[in-house]
């Protein structure tokens, strides 16, 4: 608690100081009540209708990038489905800014969030409204999601499950349903050679793979674990021959 508190009159107001403390000792993130996160060292604002983003979403991304620069062009198309604050879709435009993004949020209140973070951050991003692939009509070189992937009996500690939108959090299928819904329809919205970036919970790894069997029997699907060492990232190459 002193590290949060010791945060808060570095980054907080003076006169905001003793009601984040008080908001502090009543459960709420730090996140929330300073209103940012530094994510991959840009600036994000963050409310309850987002998201905190996680270590683990920056892995996806800097391993993302680096797939990305090694076996495509910089005049790519980029799809983030379940945008959230918008911090995958933003970081990615500005590390590679000759691509196209497009980001999708079930959540108009979240979509609010995430423009406003493009116009801090200074990127041209589509944002559009809509449940997953559903809203899209064109093809893309990158699909990428951190979709909701906790099961509903699965234990949440506290901090999360009093502040952080459930619509983000919680999934069915034992947290599985929205992987498979991208993976049974992603082929509609691939070109030829594509690559699928899926950040997912550490115990799911071989029933996502799975399902990634299923729907790309002929494609490379690796299985990649985070800096703790636990399974935590799948991405599927597809036309993508070289050797790994």
């Amino acid at each position: 608690m002193e590290k949060q508190i010791k945060y808060f009159k570095k980054y907080l107001p003076e006169e905001l100081l003793e009601d984040g403390i008080k908001r502090l000792y009543a459960g709420e993130p730090v996140q929330y009540i300073v209103g940012n996160v530094n994510f991959y060292g840009f600036y994000f604002k963050v409310n309850h209708n987002v998201l905190i983003p996680r270590f683990e979403t920056e892995e996806l991304v800097e391993k993302t990038i680096n797939y990305l620069k090694l076996y495509f062009s910089d005049n790519i198309d980029i799809v983030d489905l379940g945008t959230g604050s918008g911090c995958i879709a933003i970081t990615l435009k500005k590390k590679i800014p000759n691509s196209k993004v497009t980001a999708v949020d079930i959540s108009f209140e979240a979509l609010g969030v995430a423009k406003e973070n493009a116009k801090i951050n200074n990127v041209e991003i589509e944002f559009i409204q809509g449940d997953m692939l559903k809203p899209l009509n064109k093809k893309y070189d990158l699909i990428i999601s951190n979709p909701p992937y906790i099961a509903y009996d699965e234990p949440v500690m506290d901090i999360v499950k009093n502040n952080e939108p459930h619509i983000a959090l919680y999934a069915d299928n034992n947290g599985l349903k929205y992987y498979k819904e991208i993976l049974k329809d992603a082929n509609k919205y691939l070109k030829e050679k594509s690559l699928i970036a899926l950040e997912i919970g550490a115990n799911q790894g071989e029933k996502i793979r799975d399902i990634a069997k299923k729907y790309f029997p002929k494609s490379i699907i690796k299985m990649e674990k985070d800096l703790q060492k636990r399974n935590r990232f799948i991405f599927i190459f597809n036309n993508i021959n070289e050797k790994f």
